[in-house]
């Protein structure tokens, strides 16, 4: 059996469907249902689904280092509080800076500056304070800077997990994403064991490609059976692509993650 809550990323399967015929296929499928721009849904039909929402993004624009940028991200993350109340979702996912629709920062931070740590730092908690006033948990997710997000501040699983524990807030917790740290630190069952504390959800796809456990290089019924033996019970999420077919990507995932009784 499963210890672990699966959930699944909307955006990235069944992309034939209209994204509420997404969700409900999730939903019936048993998964928590994960989402990125919520400023391009319909809220309100998506809560109607009776889908449970496990994460959402948790900002607009902005970003952790400059004060313009610190400013603007706080403010948009009040707007996303306000949205997740409509779908009731408990965790909001933020980068070190915004991205474009393909990814890319808006603002690339090639250097990352002493200075830019301890404006993070400060950003980071006034977000968890924010958090704390509504209820809410703001999750900083690692992006890997050699494939996908090239020039975003912060994007290994090392600096997320050392802001996080600078912060030190139960309303600010890592998105550990064993898909990005794969590709830019590997050694993941010891970098789970050592970020235990601070996790507020896991997300994982393969190594090449992006898409589901099972078609890549990362031996995940390992690293499924070293989470539970930390004694971790929280979210892995699938926020990959489907190799294939989205129902053989769905039961591969929840393969990888069901563990055992024997």
């Amino acid at each position: 059996m499963s210890g672990f809550i699966l959930a699944a990323n909307a955006e990235m399967i069944f992309g034939d469907l209209p994204f509420e015929q997404r969700v409900r296929r999730l939903h019936e499928a048993g998964f928590e249902v994960e989402i990125w721009d919520w400023t391009a849904k319909d809220l309100p039909a998506l809560a109607a689904t009776g889908a449970r929402f496990g994460s959402m993004t948790g900002y607009v624009s902005g970003s952790l280092i400059d004060p313009d940028g610190a400013s603007e991200l706080l403010r948009t993350a009040e707007d996303s509080l306000a949205a997740a109340e409509v779908i009731d979702c408990p965790r909001l996912n933020v980068h070190g800076t915004g991205l474009d629709p393909k990814g890319l920062p808006v603002v690339p931070h090639e250097v990352v500056t002493g200075a830019d740590w301890l404006a993070a730092v400060r950003t980071l908690e006034r977000l968890a304070a924010l958090g704390e006033r509504h209820g809410r948990v703001f999750t900083l997710e690692n992006l890997n800077t050699a494939v996908d997000h090239p020039g975003v501040p912060f994007g290994r699983a090392e600096d997320t997990l050392a802001l996080v524990a600078a912060v030190d807030s139960p309303h600010l917790r890592l998105n550990l994403d064993l898909y990005h740290a794969q590709i830019g630190e590997g050694n993941l069952v010891e970098l789970c064991a050592r970020a235990l504390a601070y996790i507020g959800e896991i997300q994982v796809a393969d190594v090449p490609g992006r898409c589901e456990p099972g078609t890549g290089e990362i031996h995940y019924p390992r690293v499924a059976a070293a989470l539970a033996e930390t004694g971790y019970e929280g979210v892995i999420a699938m926020e990959a692509f489907a190799a294939t077919d989205p129902e053989v990507a769905l039961a591969r995932f929840r393969d990888a993650f069901t563990l055992s009784s024997a």
